[in-house]
């Protein structure tokens, strides 16, 4: 019996290395490409819109406010926008669990703010839109999330981006359309 307790635990040794490694080598050797667009070939991509009774300029204003983005955006823990909201500017915050490393890769103040990241097992790209329409804002967000995780695990990741969506809108509509 002891004999065989032996060989299990090698054997569980052996295959949680070889998982490490594996998992260690999927995050090492992930290349993606960060574009300005969401990625029409990922697995997993939304999108979403929304129309808020306020003008353009305030929106953008709460929106590209990154440190505050958690007194407003509940599922928002800790951002941190490292210098300005411009192209090229990187930005730190958490978010269902995931802590996420950001960068802008595009900003037109008042139009459009595209960004990237990766974040464990996961790369996503997020573009929101704004535009003007009769005195209100329509907002336009899509987002693409491809890598190993999201491949291995799509549905779970499609409906918790959806759903994250769909509360960053609303939970943006509120804060906008507040005194």
């Amino acid at each position: 019996m002891k004999r065989n307790t032996k060989k299990a635990v090698k054997g569980s040794i052996l295959l949680l290395l070889i998982l490490a490694i594996t998992v260690f080598s999927l995050e090492y050797f992930s290349n993606y490409q960060v574009t300005t667009t969401i990625h029409a070939d990922a697995p997993v991509i939304t999108r979403k819109s929304i129309v808020i009774n306020a003008p353009v300029e305030k929106v953008w204003k709460i929106f590209s406010d990154v440190d505050d983005w958690d007194t407003w955006q509940k599922e928002i823990v800790s951002p941190a926008l490292n210098g300005q909201f411009k192209e090229g500017a990187a930005f730190d915050w958490k978010s269902n669990g995931l802590t996420i490393h950001s960068t802008l890769n595009n900003v037109q103040p008042n139009r459009e703010v595209s960004w990237s990241g990766p974040a464990f097992g996961a790369f996503a790209i997020h573009r929101w839109h704004f535009s003007m329409q009769n005195g209100q804002t329509l907002v336009l967000v899509e987002e693409s999330m491809e890598g190993w995780l999201v491949q291995l695990l799509a549905g779970k990741f499609q409906s918790g981006l959806d759903t994250s969506i769909d509360h960053w809108l609303a939970y943006l509509k509120v804060a906008a359309e507040e005194a």
